[in-house]
């Protein structure tokens, strides 16, 4: 039996994908135990009765919704991800003395798990929730570039070993990526597992019989991160959508209320606050988007093509991967029309190339082994160890 310490950031996004290789792992008769911020978040995704131990979070803060390109970028980092990263590590260092891991599953950023494992001298393997960071999405912005190295090496500083060299994005041991080249691209050195699928708890029940067999399904999510910018690109999206009752029916996700909630349009358009996405996926012909790296995958995992309107951070990376792949549309968040919006959406449900690309794509996903493909490579590092 082997000990592993799953870090994560308090985002449903990142701790998804381990959900399920937590699960394998102790199928196998391993231990696994996690931190975080969010203690709660964590037993409601991955169950009530996991070992969590509690961190502290960053400092409480909105990104202002206007900041797109560079800028959102910047924001995240300085008043996100670098501060998380300070006020995790004193709980991480508890929870690495206490669990006493004989790996460290840190997530790419939860920067944290990497430094303090590094420190005290535990190895540690990375979990790339997100493939945007194997593309180099700060290309081109070279002041960008060297204002994060210097940051991250403060942070190593006064969090990690100084005399450490690894970036606590990338293992030296082990990078656990949850895509397939044939969407991310191929990068060397990444362990390409693709998505881990599994069982979640679900939400509030849903209107099952309210789905008509003899039209097209259409879910419009915009994640669980942006509720503050989503108003405009939901109504568009409502419009679009009624324009096609005839042969569309949409779910909108509305965890804001930006469109009031509840059925809108009788058995055109249903507007909830949160759906059991994976099932719903199953019965789901295109899905609209805002690229973030879980939906995409769980979309694509299912063979349902993609409208993909890319908002910030990883996700404009993400939409780039589906448009060349074919596996979908990009339009642009902040400016598409319902004119725009609906071809978009008729070119994913009529032309059989998007769906046809978006199969391919599913079955290397379900090849590459997903949540069990990860564990074992987990194992194996672990043995290797020993």
């Amino acid at each position: 039996m082997s000990r592993f310490l799953c870090v994560v950031p308090p985002l449903t996004g990142h701790i998804n994908p381990l959900v399920g290789v937590a699960a394998e792992l102790t199928a196998h008769g391993h231990r696994v135990a996690w931190v975080c911020s969010d203690p709660a978040l964590v037993r409601r995704l991955a169950g009530d009765g996991v070992e969590v131990h509690p961190c502290a979070g960053a400092p409480d803060g909105t990104r202002p919704p206007e900041l797109r390109g560079p800028e959102a970028l910047r924001f995240l980092w300085e008043w996100y991800l670098l501060p998380l990263a300070e006020a995790m590590a004193p709980g991480v260092r508890a929870a690495v003395e206490a669990f006493r891991p004989d790996v460290v599953v840190a997530d790419q950023q939860a920067f944290a798990g990497a430094l303090v494992a590094e420190r005290m001298g535990v190895p540690w393997a990375t979990s790339a929730s997100t493939s945007a960071e194997f593309t180099d999405p700060l290309a081109g912005l070279p002041k960008v570039r060297q204002w994060l190295e210097e940051r991250l090496a403060r942070l190593r500083e006064t969090v990690g070993d100084p005399a450490g060299a690894a970036d606590p994005r990338f293992s030296p041991r082990l990078v656990l990526a949850f895509s397939t080249p044939e969407l991310a691209g191929r990068r060397a050195g990444v362990r390409w597992v693709g998505p881990s699928i599994a069982a979640r708890p679900s939400p509030a029940a849903f209107p099952w019989e309210w789905l008509d067999p003899g039209r097209s399904v259409v879910l419009v999510t915009l994640g669980t991160a942006n509720t503050d910018v989503g108003g405009r690109f939901l109504q568009v999206c409502r419009g679009a959508l009624r324009e096609r009752a005839d042969r569309v029916q949409g779910v909108i996700v509305d965890p804001g209320g930006a469109l009031g909630g509840g059925h809108t349009g009788g058995k055109d358009l249903l507007v909830v606050p949160s759906v059991p996405q994976l099932p719903l996926l199953e019965r789901t012909d295109a899905v609209v988007c805002h690229a973030g790296h879980n939906t995409v995958c769980e979309a694509l995992w299912h063979g349902v093509p993609l409208v993909v309107a890319p908002i910030r951070d990883d996700q404009p990376v993400v939409a780039g991967q589906v448009a060349d792949a074919g596996a979908g549309v990009r339009v642009r968040f902040g400016r598409v029309g319902e004119e725009k919006l609906g071809a978009a959406l008729d070119a994913v449900l009529d032309d059989p190339g998007h769906r046809a690309a978006a199969r391919r794509i599913g079955a290397a996903f379900r090849a590459a082994g997903g949540a069990s493909a990860a564990a074992d490579h987990l194992d194996e590092l672990a043995k290797e160890l020993r």
